[in-house]
């Protein structure tokens, strides 16, 4: 019989606070990290995105650490981590795995150009850089696979525990806004002119934001806040940057996921989705979601309140999903207005009281990926 699993802690780093319970608070005052941005360094025209202030990240490394060493993101990742490995008290031994997850990593090394900044770019590198900060013993695995990477980082590290190569696994995922990741979305002419509207008839595109997350995936339900009950991820390969019309991959993801699950579809009380705010994803997820008969299931996206912080997004969202199980509280889907989907979607649209003791996340990314996660609530 699989070994059952848990995530027993959990943290995040956001321009919404530093730790869990801040970010709560925020959103449930109806607080956004969404905010105009005039910075030339990171795109000439103003924009509007979900970014963490340089001061308040190197003034709370600070606390924590004299090296001078670390990027950006190195010391989000840190902060993200540092407190569950604390609390958790668990040895980093051989049983204990770590994974990173993101998608772009330091690519803001690339900058300036020399052999030291190309090499750490590399994705090995950052992981290594983080490991050696707390000494874990075992090799840190990388995850990277689009804007899936943060949940789907749950899901390995669920099936390495169950294959019994581990009893825990620390999991950090996080990404930053970068010139690159600016000049690519927009590019795309994917980047709204607005705060993101997911759902929203009038939704113009994604709003970009930064955060770390970090969870502790665990055998051991001592301290649980949730127990990670099925898992699936499907890719469909329909195109390198546009969702499949039919949301195929999703559908399958998240049937796989029920199935592993044993819950019908109709014991869902609420999803956690990726919810862009692009015209193609959001259109995508309504139509997999229908497929389903998932669409009277309350649904929410919190790219409103974060901006889609890519790597970081899947398991940022998760925490967050985590909390508003456990609290009992469906939060807001910040931004939506009026549904701007063909099929039914049941969005949140004020934060409310619900019983929840199953909930799916869900996330889809370039390149056809999707994934999708269910968790219950701990009795």
């Amino acid at each position: 019989m699989l070994r059952e699993i848990y995530i027993t802690e959990t943290n995040c780093i956001t321009p919404l606070g530093f730790d869990v319970e801040s970010n709560v608070e925020a959103i449930l005052r109806g607080d956004s990290g969404i905010q105009l941005h005039n910075d030339i360094s990171l795109m000439p025209n103003s924009f509007y995105a979900s970014i963490i202030s340089d001061e308040k990240i190197n003034s709370a490394f600070s606390k924590i650490s004299t090296e001078t060493q670390y990027s950006r993101l190195e010391k989000m990742m840190i902060l993200a981590l540092k407190p569950i490995i604390k609390k958790s008290r668990v040895e980093l031994n051989s049983k204990t795995a770590f994974i990173l997850s993101t998608t772009k990593g330091n690519v803001t090394a690339l900058a300036n150009d020399s052999e030291e900044n190309f090499n750490n770019a590399h994705l090995d590198v950052l992981a290594k850089n983080i490991s050696d900060f707390f000494g874990f013993k075992t090799q840190p695995i990388v995850v990277s696979n689009a804007c899936v990477s943060g949940i789907l980082a749950v899901s390995i590290a669920k099936r390495m525990i169950q294959s019994e190569l581990y009893d825990n696994v620390f999991v950090v995922a996080g990404d930053e806004v970068s010139e690159f990741v600016l000049s690519g979305f927009n590019a795309f002419q994917a980047m709204s002119d607005l705060p993101c509207k997911p759902y929203s008839k009038n939704r113009t595109g994604v709003s970009l934001g930064e955060a770390t997350a970090a969870v502790l995936v665990s055998a051991n339900p001592a301290t649980a806040k949730i127990k990670v009950i099925g898992d699936s991820s499907i890719n469909d390969a329909n195109h390198i940057s546009g969702p499949s019309r039919t949301g195929e991959g999703l559908f399958r993801s998240i049937q796989n996921a029920l199935k592993e699950a044993q819950i019908e579809a109709d014991k869902l009380d609420y999803i956690s989705a990726h919810g862009t705010a692009t015209p193609y994803n959001d259109e995508m997820e309504a139509i997999a979601l229908n497929r389903l008969g998932l669409q009277n299931v309350p649904v929410n996206s919190l790219k409103g309140f974060y901006g889609h912080t890519l790597g970081a997004s899947g398991l940022l969202e998760t925490v967050i999903a985590i909390e508003s199980a456990n609290q009992n509280k469906l939060f807001e889907s910040k931004g939506f207005d009026e549904i701007g989907v063909s099929e039914v979607v049941n969005v949140i649209e004020k934060n409310q009281e619900a019983t929840i003791k199953y909930f799916l996340k869900t996330a889809s990314g370039f390149g056809g990926c999707n994934t999708a996660v269910v968790f219950e609530k701990v009795k």
